[in-house]
């Protein structure tokens, strides 16, 4: 025993500290960045399987148009060759990517060089973080634009300004305005997801002209595949402009469980990228699997078919219901129910999972997505009965 009383071999800031925890003055919070706290997770939608699990439900009972998959599945060319790759599941994948990136930049008239793989598009939205966002940077977004954005930024301390959007569309222009020498970012999703509405060449071109050349601009462009005739974007890649585009195989391609994304830029702004994306990225059988789906035109017009009519008839069942709904580009719609989260929850008591708008600060609306005719009927027949009745 020491003087004082305290025994040998304590440690007196040791003591202060676990005391500290005990009276919840210290957390790992304190020693987190500060900026994360701020930072909701992003949630998806319910997967078939959790719904079944908490109402008691067999799979097969359930419909999911909520995160705008693709009802037909992936090509079976694409599935031929990821069976074929299971066999070699023991390897690691090619960390370049090569004979993907290859495929990708034949299809687009570009180079390898301007193609990097990503576990999803969001992966690439990272990348794009890491390599140009601090504290005290800031991103432009639209109003009611992809909340990842949003959230990536938070995660590197950057500030997100949000554009007001009339009629849910992007508004080039005041964006552009918004640009100050603090912005390194701003993003473009077109067509836009959650309100399925585009932005035309000329407004993207109008728009460019003002960009500076300190801001990378991110056009997001998961759901190109369904327009016909989409805006260019590539344009400014060849042009050598700070520009990436992002694209995915988890839409009109089906390969949404196998996370392939690929983002589109200059050679020298791929090379930054390549710098913060960690090794063996892009899974083996996915890049097999993405391959083969990029070069079944076919499926790929299959399916955009199937949605354009799944979504002609659905907006034209909306307004005859009388709903507000948003014209959509994509292969989903958002309409005006009244309450969101009260309809989404009654409608996944029924086997029907969509998805509700309250964290898009959308709370009296609902997004679905297109799917086969027999879906799209089944969800209309299911939504009708609860249109001014369900309450919170």
């Amino acid at each position: 025993m020491e003087a004082g009383g305290r025994m040998e071999g304590d440690n007196p800031l040791e003591f202060v500290w676990g005391l500290a925890s005990l009276l919840g003055f210290m957390s790992i919070w304190n020693s987190a960045h500060p900026w994360l706290r701020e930072l909701v997770s992003y949630e998806p939608g319910k997967p078939i399987e959790d719904v079944a699990r908490e109402l008691g439900l067999q799979p097969h009972e359930i419909i999911k148009l909520a995160s705008n998959e693709n009802p037909l599945g992936p090509s079976p060319k694409a599935v031929a060759a990821m069976r074929e790759a299971v066999e070699r599941a023991h390897f690691y994948p090619d960390g370049g990517g090569y004979y993907l990136r290859e495929g990708i930049a034949e299809k687009f008239g570009l180079k390898r060089e301007n193609v990097i793989l990503g576990c999803g598009s969001n992966e690439i939205i990272e990348f794009v973080g890491k390599a140009f966002l601090k504290p005290g940077d800031e991103i432009i977004t639209a109003r009611h634009a992809f909340v990842v954005y949003k959230l990536m930024a938070t995660l590197f301390g950057a500030r997100t300004v949000e554009v007001e959007d009339p009629g849910f569309t992007h508004d080039l222009d005041a964006m552009a305005a918004a640009i100050t020498p603090q912005t390194r970012e701003v993003f473009i999703a077109n067509p836009n997801n959650p309100t399925g509405t585009m932005v035309s060449q000329e407004e993207i071109d109008r728009f460019m002209e003002k960009v500076p050349p300190h801001v990378v601009v991110v056009f997001d462009e998961a759901y190109y595949e369904f327009v016909e005739n989409p805006p260019d974007t590539l344009k400014y890649v060849r042009e050598g402009r700070n520009v990436v585009v992002l694209r995915t195989f988890s839409k009109i391609q089906g390969l949404a469980s196998l996370r392939i994304g690929y983002g589109l830029g200059p050679a020298d702004l791929v090379s930054v990228l390549q710098k913060t994306r960690q090794p063996f990225n892009a899974n083996g059988i996915g890049q097999a699997g993405a391959l083969a789906g990029l070069l079944d035109e076919e499926h790929q017009a299959k399916t955009r078919a199937l949605t354009i009519e799944g979504r002609d008839w659905m907006q034209g069942e909306f307004g005859a219901l009388g709903l507000e709904y948003v014209p959509s580009w994509a292969n989903f719609v958002l309409v005006k129910v009244g309450d969101g989260k009260a309809v989404f929850n009654a409608l996944m008591k029924k086997g029907v999972i969509v998805r509700d708008m309250a964290a898009y600060g959308l709370p009296e609306w609902i997004r679905v997505s297109i799917g086969t005719m027999e879906q799209n009927r089944r969800f209309l027949d299911e939504l009708r009965p609860l249109l001014g009745t369900v309450s919170a």
